[in-house]
């Protein structure tokens, strides 16, 4: 049998991006060709997969794809931070960004269906075989297909995204004044999270709501739980407005300028640029939000693999 070096594996684990383990025993298997354990990988990739199936992927990359008037943002999970870093990874995810784009589905189920681009194999054929390759555990966990001028932004590699939908009026939407513009926006939203565009979005429901904590706050307050109902309704409709000033994106400070919020903000670029701007809507994912979290342990990994 071929001595296997530690250099072979980690050479494999690099390419592939396969659990090192897995590297070791392919090359074992392939008698030390590198080439011919990447085979094997994939020729074990079933059993893999069903293996994996079941596997925490919080980790993953979130992207956005634009043509014309038509923008696609998406999540795609995988299972640690070291595959979302490789290359053929993010290739797959743009793959995906085209596909959506050139036939746009209603579902991720819809999507999985479809013809992967530049490929005679569907979306859940190509997503198995990445899998295979791969040896992780991979899922599209969400995407949204946004029609009319838009603006984008990444941040931290694809830890989130935004695309933001405007209406505009005598072409400013073609300016690079505008482009700044819409950025600036989305990354004002990737940085303070707000859930509405403005305050007359805010369900009845979830100002009612937010009345009722406030009015707990006020009763558990020793210096005003003593005060008369109709001062506690007046101090409950003072602070009610902090919510919106927080929850509303028009209602917040601009965050680079503070002295304005952002309802000036568009106001004033639109008079520069000579034209109407309204912010319509916007989507923002987190990557892994509300999933649980994989903790890894790679000194471990290491061990197994030095220990056989």
């Amino acid at each position: 049998m071929a001595e296997i070096s530690a250099k072979a594996v980690m050479d494999l684990r690099a390419k592939t991006g396969v659990g090192m383990m897995e590297c070791k025993k392919a090359l074992v298997e392939a008698n030390g060709d590198f080439e011919e354990a990447v085979k094997v990988l994939r020729e074990k990739g079933l059993a893999v997969a069903a293996k994996k199936a079941d596997r925490i992927a919080s980790e993953g990359i979130v992207d956005v794809i634009k043509e014309g008037n038509t923008s696609v943002i998406i999540e795609v999970n995988a299972e640690t931070d070291f595959v979302a870093k490789n290359a053929s990874f993010k290739e797959f995810v743009k793959g995906i960004l085209k596909t959506i784009l050139a036939s746009k589905p209603k579902s991720v189920e819809e999507l999985l269906a479809l013809t992967f681009v530049d490929s005679d194999m569907t979306v859940e054929a190509t997503l198995k075989d990445k899998i295979f390759t791969i040896g992780e555990n991979m899922s599209i966990r969400r995407f949204e297909v946004i029609e009319g001028v838009t603006g984008s932004y990444i941040h931290g590699g694809g830890s989130a995204g935004v695309v933001t939908r405007f209406e505009t009026s005598a072409g400013i939407e073609n300016t690079d004044g505008f482009a700044e513009f819409a950025k600036n926006i989305c990354m004002q939203i990737a940085a303070m999270n707000p859930l509405y565009v403005y305050s007359s979005e805010v369900p009845a429901s979830v100002i009612e709501n937010e009345k009722a904590i406030l009015m707990g706050q006020i009763e558990n307050d020793e210096k005003l739980s003593g005060k008369p109902e109709a001062v506690k309704a007046k101090m409950v409709e003072g602070r009610i407005s902090k919510y919106f000033d927080s929850a509303c994106l028009a209602e917040q400070q601009y965050v680079k300028d503070d002295g304005i919020k952002v309802i000036k903000y568009t106001e004033n670029t639109a008079k520069e640029l000579g034209g109407d701007i309204k912010i319509v809507s916007f989507v923002k994912y987190e990557r892994g939000e509300g999933l649980e979290k994989k903790e890894d342990n790679f000194a471990e990994e290491i061990n197994k693999l030095v220990n056989g």
